[in-house]
């Protein structure tokens, strides 16, 4: 097994989606990407942890790569996501939450006009789907759509909840693409089913489907806490 840094990852992957089409390119595979929110590197048993048992995903290493060195500026939700979607360094972006809280933090977002992975890809032949916590802006210009993603299911903001699916200002913050949907379901596992039809479609191209659960980030909802997030609503 190769380990290998997120610095080569991003060279490798944006190199790879800038070649012209007009090159003889080998056959794409399809590409998913799971990002799990602000889940800590020692939170796995694969990265050591003993007390949390991890089996499923502890696969995807003992099959595949395993990431072992990494650095970050910013190594939260916004900040990792910006990271990932630009291949830039955070703080060369206007993204995120500004000091103090106000409603400015609403106009703050990932502009239209930026590359991103899924801009790239989509630009050479692949169909891209993002599924799940965005959190790159939330007013609709920030959407998903608008950066290269043909398809957006999930929620646009931080902290929503688990069941009711409304953020924290009671406001229900499920999207399909730019329209807002009311689902029934435990978040973790509406995105689940929803990659599942995505990844089962029958396609002429290749897709790229980024999945971005909201767990472990706040508010910690396990599956049996629907009584009680209820009663708060």
């Amino acid at each position: 097994m190769k380990d290998i840094n997120r610095r080569e990852f991003m060279s490798a992957a944006l190199a790879a989606a800038a070649l012209p089409q007009t090159l003889p390119l080998p056959s794409r595979p399809n590409v998913l990407f799971i990002l799990a929110d602000d889940l800590g590197y020692g939170d796995l048993s694969s990265y050591g942890r003993p007390d949390y048992k991890t089996p499923v995903i502890d696969s995807l290493s003992d099959e595949g790569v395993k990431f072992t060195d990494s650095y970050a500026n910013g190594d939260v939700c916004t900040p990792t996501r910006v990271a990932f979607h630009t291949g830039r360094y955070q703080h060369r972006l206007l993204i995120g939450l500004q000091q103090p809280l106000g409603d400015g933090n609403a106009e703050i977002g990932l502009p239209a006009d930026h590359p991103t992975i899924a801009s790239l890809l989509k630009a050479n032949g692949y169909e891209t789907a993002l599924i799940g916590k965005w959190h790159c802006g939330n007013a609709p210009r920030f959407n998903p759509i608008k950066h290269g993603y043909e398809e957006f299911f999930g929620i646009a903001g931080s902290s929503e909840d688990y069941f009711t699916h409304k953020n924290t200002a009671g406001v229900m913050d499920l999207f399909e693409n730019d329209r807002p949907v009311d689902v029934d379901g435990y978040l973790t596992d509406v995105f689940t089913e929803r990659a599942l039809q995505f990844i089962r479609r029958k396609r002429a191209r290749p897709f790229y489907l980024s999945m971005h659960y909201n767990a472990p980030h706040w508010p910690w909802q396990g599956p049996g806490d629907r009584e009680a997030a209820l009663r708060e609503d």
